[in-house]
């Protein structure tokens, strides 16, 4: 990327990212869930991968702890996901201390804390846990079947009193309220089923992507920020030949020669916007120097020092010597400096637009 960056060539850049999301498209993610033993984390897998009880590789169901040892399956409605059915606290250890050593919650990408009955303080410290470790966790209430066929509440009174619960119950602890689900493992169509899929596919995009993201800007935006420290060196030597400026005075011709410094051009766009399928306006519209008339009508402090007035100042000033020649060429760098500020934020803008349209 330094390198097309370097190069001037959109072309290349767009190139690099795309190669870079498709490899973290297919990166590994691991998905733990865990919670007391009984609450039906298995058969919540189960529910979650679209398979009974009784088929080969379902998880082991029933009404003693059956999961001695950190299980994986994987979720077949996405690839190189791996769901970890770990074993419920308790199950394989005397205190939470031991249970989360042995369970090596770091290795984890993500948390499904499974609840049924009540929201126990083991649960709490659980979801502090993870969320002292920094990672992504969701709350699961189960067997919400049981709930609505033995509770006198209404449907919608009842949902309302189990989430106010789960969020009291952890903020007293200084958790912040996650994502909360209330589903039944019968009916994995039915009630928060539905919702819990479409969030879980959308965080694991999200962790896939989040690195190479990061990656991917903090790469360009120094790239670009070397660029215009070598360019401002440029402008306070006087040397604006070397960035194919030939009068400097002319605002137009500089901010063409920065947009080519750069590699938003127009030509550069048009390929780049081409082999992203999305129109060239698409990327104009948020540039902010697309041409002199738009930069000055969006820059104040330009414009005005771009007037007529000031620029027969200038010449005024041009007849004072040592002071005139000091400040005409001080405000001809401040110009120049200003308008390589603007073209080097839109092409960060550009490029911003590029790995979000590279993902979608």
């Amino acid at each position: 990327m330094e390198k097309a960056l370097g190069g001037r060539k959109l072309l290349e850049m767009v190139s690099v990212i795309r190669g870079t999301l498709k490899t973290a498209s297919s990166a590994p993610v691991s998905i733990a869930v865990t919670g007391d033993s009984g609450n039906g984390m298995s058969s919540f897998i189960n529910a979650l991968r679209g398979i009974g009880h009784e088929e080969n590789d379902s998880a082991p169901t029933g009404v003693v702890r059956t999961t001695q040892v950190p299980t994986h399956y994987f979720y077949p409605h996405f690839p190189n996901v791996v769901l970890w059915d770990l074993p419920g606290t308790g199950a394989a250890t005397q205190s939470l201390e031991n249970y989360l050593e042995e369970m090596q919650f770091s290795q984890y990408d993500l948390f499904i804390i499974i609840a049924s009955e009540q929201f126990s303080m083991t649960l709490v410290k659980l979801a502090k846990t993870i969320q002292g470790l920094g990672k992504r966790f969701y709350i699961v209430w189960t067997k919400l079947d049981r709930d609505l066929s033995t509770s006198a509440l209404l449907e919608e009174r009842l949902l309302k009193n189990i989430r106010d619960n789960i969020r009291e119950t952890l903020q007293k602890e200084g958790v912040c309220e996650p994502n909360i689900f209330l589903v039944s493992s019968f009916d994995p169509l039915l009630h928060g089923f539905p919702e819990l899929r479409v969030t879980l596919h959308r965080d694991i995009s999200d962790i896939r992507y989040h690195g190479p993201l990061e990656n991917l800007s903090h790469t360009y935006e120094k790239a670009i920020n070397d660029e215009v420290t070598t360019c401002r060196e440029k402008i306070s030597s006087k040397s604006f030949d070397t960035l194919g400026i030939q009068n400097a005075d002319d605002l137009e011709e500089s901010l063409t020669a920065y947009h080519l410094l750069f590699g938003v051009d127009d030509e550069s766009l048009q390929q780049m916007a081409q082999s992203m399928g999305k129109p060239t306006e698409e990327y104009r519209a948020i540039m902010k120097s697309w041409d002199l008339y738009t930069v000055l009508r969006g820059d104040w402090p330009l414009s005005f020092m771009n007037c007529n007035t000031v620029s027969c100042l200038y010449s005024i000033l041009s007849y004072i010597p040592l002071l005139g020649d000091f400040i005409f060429n001080s405000l001809r760098k401040w110009k120049h400096r200003r308008l390589l500020e603007i073209v080097s934020k839109d092409t960060k803008a550009i490029l911003k637009k590029i790995l979000t349209d590279s993902i979608i």
